[in-house]
Parts: structure tokens; C-alpha cells; sequence
């Protein structure tokens, strides 16, 4: 994504997104951020259903917050994330995917995943 604009924002988390099976792909739970904006067309796109949390509520996006503070340990807040590559953010990601956590029973997101893949029959990259 070159900038944190509606259009921006809209083609990024499109293109993520069709890229989850559509049997795991349901709800999306943000902030009040204008990037978000466009959530209509952006259910439209995918079917994803855009929820919005409370302001000043990150209780209602408990494992996102959990998350950012586990990405701290690797890029600080407000870090310029062009000057990294996306093999490195991709290391990073695949570092927290794989780190256990309390809320999966100590098993690893990448795990729980992979998981729910196999239940419904999916498979990773399924574009619907």
C-alpha cells in the first residue's frame, strides 16, 4: 500500500482478503480510520462484513492489540515501513505466525490456521 488512503486501503485489504478461503473470510473488525471509509465497497468486493470498534476501546479488538504489542518487539510504533523489504516483513510475520499463544491453547496462529483449512476443505491461496 503506497499511502493510508480509502482507495489505498480498499485494493490492499481486497487483494489480502481474496486470498482467504471464503469459508474463513467473514468479518473484519477496525478502527474509526478514514482508510476504512470505503468498507461498504470493500464487503461488496470480498463479502466481508466491516465492523467498527468503539473509540478509545481496544478491548474490542483484544487479540489485534495483543498482536501490535508483539510487533513492537520487532519495528517500533511509527517505524517507516519502506525502507524494509517484503521478505523481511514477511520474516516478521512468519516469526509472530509461528510464536505460540496463550489465546490458541498455546499452539501456534499459523497452526490454528492451517486447521481451519483442513476442516473446510480449503486450501491456502483459495481466491473466491
Amino acid at each position: 500500500m503506497s499511502s493510508a488512503s480509502a482507495a489505498d486501503a480498499l485494493e490492499s485489504f481486497g487483494n489480502a482478503l481474496k486470498g482467504i478461503p471464503a469459508a474463513l473470510r467473514k468479518t473484519l473488525t477496525y478502527d474509526l480510520g478514514k482508510e476504512m471509509s470505503y468498507h461498504a465497497a470493500l464487503t461488496l468486493r470480498t463479502g466481508v462484513q466491516v465492523y467498527f470498534a468503539d473509540p478509545h476501546s481496544p478491548w474490542q479488538r483484544g487479540s489485534n492489540e495483543n498482536t501490535n504489542g508483539l510487533l513492537r518487539q520487532y519495528l517500533l510504533k511509527g517505524t517507516d515501513l519502506s525502507v524494509y523489504s517484503q521478505a523481511e516483513l514477511g520474516q516478521i510475520a512468519l516469526s509472530l505466525n509461528t510464536r505460540p499463544r496463550k489465546r490458541h491453547q498455546f499452539r501456534f496462529p499459523l497452526e490454528v490456521y492451517n486447521d481451519h483449512l483442513r476442516l473446510t476443505g480449503a486450501t491456502a491461496g483459495t481466491i473466491h
